[in-house]
């Protein structure tokens, strides 16, 4: 009945229109009157905005394409298991994020403490679940980090759009790192 390109789009968007329904219903309670309704239900309807402000952020951070493997974040791991790469990163050891184009492909380039390093395509499957664990790193700038993965035209000019083939997105503070 819905053709497969909208029922894809709605998928998508799926955290916003949740977020609108939040902020609708927040303003129907706030127009009932009161002194408890009034005040209750803006707070209902500020509630919903910032989670539209999250939906925006990831569905900017969402990438569309189809780039092989399959990315999984469990338990404070990510993992990624591609066709001829993969491997496993603990989050907690992560000391560098780097975004970087490698033959036309954008990869986010993980480094952990020891040196070890993972690629992982910024296209593969289940890769939006990176959002969140990008977003827990101490001191990370989700700005800079949306900023970098705008396509050409978009964004604070900076990142690969301007043909940088690599740009540190993140550093941990400490452990022997400099963070210039």
């Amino acid at each position: 009945m819905i053709r497969e390109e909208m029922r894809a789009a709605l998928w998508r968007g799926r955290e916003g229109i949740a977020a609108g329904a939040v902020v609708a219903f927040g303003l129907w309670v706030a127009a009932q009157g009161g002194w408890v309704l009034l005040p209750f239900g803006l707070a209902v309807a500020a509630f919903g905005a910032g989670l539209g402000v999250q939906a925006w952020r990831r569905l900017r951070f969402a990438q569309g394409g189809a780039a092989p493997g399959v990315v999984e974040v469990d338990e404070g791991q990510i993992s990624y298991m591609g066709p001829t790469l993969g491997g496993f990163v603990a989050v907690p050891d992560l000391v560098e994020l780097r975004l970087m184009t490698l033959r036309g492909q954008r990869l986010w380039r993980l480094k952990q403490a020891d040196g070890q390093v993972l690629l992982v395509p910024v296209e593969a499957a289940g890769a939006e679940a990176l959002f969140d664990v990008f977003a827990t790193l101490p001191g990370m700038d989700m700005a800079a980090l949306l900023a970098a993965l705008a396509p050409a035209g978009q964004g604070a000019g900076t990142g690969l759009a301007t043909g940088e083939v690599m740009q540190v997105i993140w550093r941990r503070a400490g452990r022997g790192m400099s963070t210039v």
